[in-house]
């Protein structure tokens, strides 16, 4: 199942996000259909086991041709579920980037990960006739939608994760805590509020993001926090011992030094606030889940479902 979720090559498609998301959940589909997550299926693809003697004018053709298993197609008017999902656009989100080659880490970077990841959750979320809207942000807000299940809405929210991914933000701060508090107060219906973020708050501000996840809570909000990270060398600092510039992306700040020289500490200071983050969405009942940009997309579309499982 975890093939086509992992492969380098759906990574690659970059911003042909319509593309991309539907060969991601296709494939995810096709996989619950010969896993142990089968019992998912009917919930999750609109799907149910073609009874002989049925009509065959649902029957989904595509899933038949891979499985050679009927299903048919389930419809329903209603709307399930609205979801709101949030991603942090600030500069911080576009590593690995390389300055002499902007273009070089593009489709492999934090936020084309979390955009595609987006992506990947509004495709299922259409299927399932689920309303779903977009906030992007940084220091404030810069997009924020309604929720809706149109394929007008979906194509106009993938434009706009599209045209982030082609234009990277530089020297764009983030303020999460504040986007946290206001999206909370502009969702007035009970939604699933979906984050993804590389947060990583030095402990004066640590307090501000806890108090706002709470907040979303508060307003009876089910969420998903998504910690977006390329694991080996944000969280685990594994650079080879030579001397290396380290650029801050949100202010330009450039710092000279051996990784050998700070790893202990930096890794120590990482992993305590990540534990400290982890506990607190523990308290919380919110879903913590690290989004290694390295591991694909499939513990991203897991844990979106087990979520919608528990909901309904």
């Amino acid at each position: 199942m975890s093939n086509i979720l992992d492969s380098p090559e759906i990574r690659g498609l970059g911003s042909n996000l319509e593309l991309l998301a539907t060969q991601v959940v296709e494939g995810f589909i096709v996989g619950l259909h010969r896993s142990p997550f089968h019992g998912f299926s009917v919930e999750f693809a609109e799907h149910r086991l073609y009874n002989q003697g049925e009509s065959t004018r649902n029957i989904d053709w595509k899933v038949f041709g891979r499985t050679d298993k009927l299903f048919t197609k389930k419809f329903e008017e209603e709307t399930n579920l609205r979801c709101q999902i949030v991603v942090d656009a600030s500069s911080t989100m576009y590593y690995p980037y390389e300055e002499k080659q902007p273009d070089k880490f593009k489709y492999q970077n934090k936020f084309c990960f979390a955009a595609q990841s987006a992506a990947v959750l509004m495709n299922a979320l259409k299927r399932q006739r689920d309303a779903f809207g977009l906030t992007l942000f940084d220091d404030e807000i810069r997009v924020n939608t309604g929720c809706k299940s149109s394929t007008m809405h979906y194509r106009m929210l993938l434009s706009y994760l599209a045209e982030r991914i082609e234009n990277p933000q530089l020297n764009k701060q983030t303020d999460l805590a504040t986007v946290l508090h206001q999206v909370a107060d502009a969702t007035h219906r009970r939604s699933l509020i979906v984050i993804f973020t590389d947060v990583m708050e030095q402990p004066d501000k640590a307090e501000a993001v806890f108090a706002a996840l709470q907040h979303l809570r508060h307003n009876k909000h089910e969420v998903i926090l998504f910690h977006v990270a390329d694991k080996s060398k944000e969280l685990d600092f594994e650079f080879e011992n030579r001397p290396y510039i380290f650029i801050d992306m949100e202010n330009g700040e450039q710092v000279r030094l051996q990784p050998n020289q700070v790893k202990e500490f930096y890794t120590k200071q990482i992993a305590a606030f990540t534990d400290q983050l982890r506990m607190r969405c523990l308290q919380f009942k919110i879903d913590f889940v690290e989004a290694d940009i390295n591991k694909g997309f499939l513990p991203v579309i897991q844990s979106w479902m087990a979520k919608r499982a528990r909901m309904h």
